[in-house]
């Protein structure tokens, strides 16, 4: 589908007419696998005999033209299966292969399949109009036919698919509209120093239409007002007509839902501007509102039928009238008083909505993006693509192209199979595939061998899903989940080219892990018309860059004049704090935490960070004051722990890169004093090594920064960033370890924490903690 809203325009197949839907889409009417697609080319193949028998015929015939509705202009192009020659008349001809038993009562087809008779009706049209027309439903078990001929009444359907389309068109003409006569507040009442330098850097750098831009503002900058001002003004200019906001967070989602909201909700300062459409995307099983989450259509009764009921269900109202509540708990509310699922409602809006908000997997991740890129009239070249806390992206990017499939899931699809009435060869092979994975011992690496006989049956599984109906409705979730993503998994080794690792850490399961996920991130965002990525550590621009499986960004680096000359730092190389010295140097580390600790103050608290929760604990031992972070706290459990500590007084044990570490911003002017016991370097495994082989071509030093360094110091920046949030705030800062001052790692420090005094004995240590 492409349309021109100037020239009041649209191109489409007469196949995207024909199902064309703003609510759910039913599931009849195609679907079915690769089982019905074969038997379909059987009884064509049939049926084209059987015209050729009976006189002169045409096949495949090509047919275009235009169709003008309220104003609108429909392009539309397809194939007709047939023209045959009755009495010296064309006669326009249908094969459909269907699943349902024929004959059958016509209603009952029309009710069931109204695309085709949408679709013939289209080709009739197209070809003038008047004229027979008949659709022939085949029996896909037995070959069984049943004509139907097109009657003046099914016109009518035409006309509500064209209707539809116009609905469409007229309300995309809205978006822009709305857009070009955007009025937004500024994202800040008084700008902070360097926040005003920053957003226009970033509108030249956009405006520059460079491929990406990179944006690096620390944390408690400010950067998503920023950014929304500069992708607010592109919206407006026109340059784009959607703006794509992704972080990986909830918690980050809502703050650009909060911000947006305050920068453009009406108000009399914003009088004669129509208000932003913009949609947080939730995940689909936060919609649900069943007991048991299975998206199976047979199983659900908020989905069977849901496409019948939305025309009267109101639901449209999200979408077509501003000021309608859109938080997950109104959207499940409104879809289960309407019976239909409520993640339909997001499916609806979200063509009509100016940005969306969501998870980095709407884009990156085969198995999710669906949900974007089928929405109707969204191109990714007229949109723009914000990727915000992007230093996680690559690793993320990486998660959703890895699957892990376990022995017991195995057992439980070939088990469900057979309970299902499945063909008995597939349940077989699900069987032999359960006993292959339970056969697998503890491995860093698959041999060869094992890998090939992996792929084969994987293959054999993925094509056994499409080609085999099966009940889904009478399986577990979790036998049908594992069944369903065979497919998935095999479309992504056969077309995307990206290292992987096939392993079993524990055995009795096969983890395919993603290496490097540059090369899929790159063809992703360079179908954007423009992308931004911020972040507060991306580490060096180019080897960010590279991580993305891209060239080269544009830099723009946010100027903070508040924080230079805030951290005082202490580069502490009496200790080597790597795995298999710290134990010999507990001692010292504890120490050095009182001492800090000490020289605090009466009441002060303090934190020190950690690469483990292991590490933490064992120097919490001989810690006096020591309080470790909690495992597996909430968000709100984080923040009443840490509250707690404060106003204690306690020296505060995180681990970097946990979300005491990175996700919490209490920090910033109440801890005065800081320290970062080593670099957070991942943990030395098959998958770690993998990747560092599979880097080994852009050279060791380089491979070592993408898979350990980079990522370890990031956490160490991310974590320092956390505690100067804003003007007059400051920290002193020792880091724990001979590593910090050798230039591979010191190098990867920010700016602020880079040229501090090097601390080599206990008398200087002592000078240090004295001088502040």
């Amino acid at each position: 589908m492409r349309f021109d809203l100037d020239q009041r325009r649209i191109e489409m197949g007469v196949g995207e007419l024909s199902a064309f839907l703003i609510g759910p889409q039913g599931s009849t009417g195609g679907g079915g696998g690769i089982w019905r697609a074969q038997l379909g080319t059987h009884w064509h193949r049939e049926m084209r005999e059987q015209a050729l028998a009976e006189g002169p015929a045409q096949f495949e015939v090509a047919v275009s033209g235009e169709l003008a509705r309220r104003g609108w202009r429909v392009a539309l192009s397809g194939r007709i299966d047939q023209v045959v020659l009755r009495g010296g008349a064309e006669v326009l001809r249908e094969i459909k292969t269907v699943s349902a038993r024929v004959p059958q009562d016509e209603a009952a087809l029309r009710a069931e399949y109204p695309d085709y008779f949408v679709q013939l009706a289209a080709y009739r049209a197209l070809r003038g109009g008047g004229g027979a027309c008949e659709l022939v439903f085949v029996e896909a078990d037995t070959g069984l036919a049943q004509t139907v001929p097109l009657l003046a009444p099914d016109d009518a359907l035409l006309e509500e698919r064209l209707a539809r389309v116009a609905e469409f068109l007229d309300l995309r003409l809205r978006s822009r509209e709305r857009l070009r006569g955007l009025r937004y507040r500024p994202p800040f009442a008084s700008p902070r120093a360097g926040q005003e330098q920053a957003a226009a850097d970033l509108r030249s750098g956009l405006e520059a239409g460079d491929a990406a831009v990179l944006f690096e503002a620390p944390t408690g900058f400010g950067k998503t007002g920023v950014i929304l001002e500069a992708a607010l003004g592109r919206l407006r200019s026109g340059a784009f007509e959607r703006a794509l906001y992704l972080t990986g967070k909830s918690t980050g989602q809502l703050h650009v839902a909060q911000t947006l909201r305050a920068m453009t909700e009406p108000g009399a300062d914003l009088s004669g501007s129509l208000p932003l459409s913009a949609w947080h995307v939730r995940n689909k099983q936060e919609h649900c509102v069943n007991g048991v989450f299975q998206c199976v259509r047979e199983a659900c009764r908020f989905l069977d039928g849901a496409e019948r009921r939305w025309p009267s269900s109101g639901l449209s109202r999200f979408y077509l009238l501003d000021g309608q509540p859109r938080d997950i708990a109104s959207l499940r509310q409104a879809g289960e008083a309407a019976s239909i699922c409520p993640y339909e409602i997001t499916r609806a809006a979200l063509a009509f909505s100016d940005v969306w908000i969501g998870d980095f997997n709407y884009v990156f991740s085969p198995d999710s993006r669906g949900l974007f890129y089928e929405r109707p009239g969204f191109e990714p070249a007229r949109s723009l693509l914000v990727v915000d806390e992007a230093h996680n992206l690559p690793s993320r990017a990486a998660d959703a192209l890895s699957h892990g499939l376990g022995a017991d899931a195995a057992f439980a699809a070939a088990q469900g199979l057979r309970d299902a009435g499945a063909d008995r060869r597939w349940a077989g092979e699900w069987e032999s595939f359960a006993r292959f994975l339970a056969g697998l011992p503890r491995t860093g690496g698959l041999g060869a061998a094992e890998e090939d006989d992996a792929r084969i049956m994987i293959s054999r599984l993925a094509e056994g899903a499409s080609a085999h109906p099966v009940d889904y409705s009478e399986m577990a979730p979790e036998a049908s989940a594992i069944i369903w993503r065979m497919p998935s998994l095999l479309g992504q080794l056969e077309t995307l080219d990206v290292p992987r690792l096939w392993w079993s850490p524990e055995g009795r399961a096969l983890q395919v892990t993603c290496l490097d996920a540059a090369a899929a991130v790159g063809a992703a965002v360079g179908e954007y018309g423009g992308a931004l990525f911020s972040t507060a550590t991306p580490g060096p621009p180019e080897r960010f860059a590279a991580a993305c499986g891209l060239p080269a960004m544009r830099h723009v680096r946010a100027p903070a004049p508040w924080r230079d000359g805030a951290y005082d730092v202490a580069v502490d190389v009496r200790v080597d704090t790597t795995f298999h010295e710290r134990r010999r140097h507990l001692a010292l580390t504890a120490s050095t935490v009182e001492a800090l600790h000490a020289s605090a103050g009466p009441g002060e608290p303090i934190a020190v960070f950690f690469p483990s929760f292991a590490y933490a604990e064992a120097v919490a031992e001989a810690v006096l004051a020591a309080a470790v972070q909690p495992r597996r706290a909430d968000l709100a459990a984080q923040g009443a722990w840490i509250e707690g500590c404060l106003g204690a007084g306690r020296a505060l044990f995180l681990v970097l890169g946990s979300g005491f570490a990175e996700g919490i911003d209490l920090l910033g002017g109440r801890v005065r004093r800081a320290m970062v016991v080593g670099p957070a370097l991942p943990e030395v495994n098959p998958v770690q090594k993998a990747r560092l082989a599979a880097l080994a071509a852009g050279g060791r030093d380089a491979a070592f920064d993408r898979v350990y360094r980079i990522p370890g110091m990031q956490k160490v920046n991310q974590a320092l960033g956390r505690l100067v949030r804003a003007p007059g705030q400051g920290a002193r800062v020792i880091l724990h370890c001979r590593r910090f001052a050798e230039e591979g790692y010191a190098r990867l420090l920010a700016p602020e924490y880079q040229g501090g005094r090097v601390v080599d004995d206990d008398a200087s240590m002592a000078a240090w903690l004295a001088s502040g």
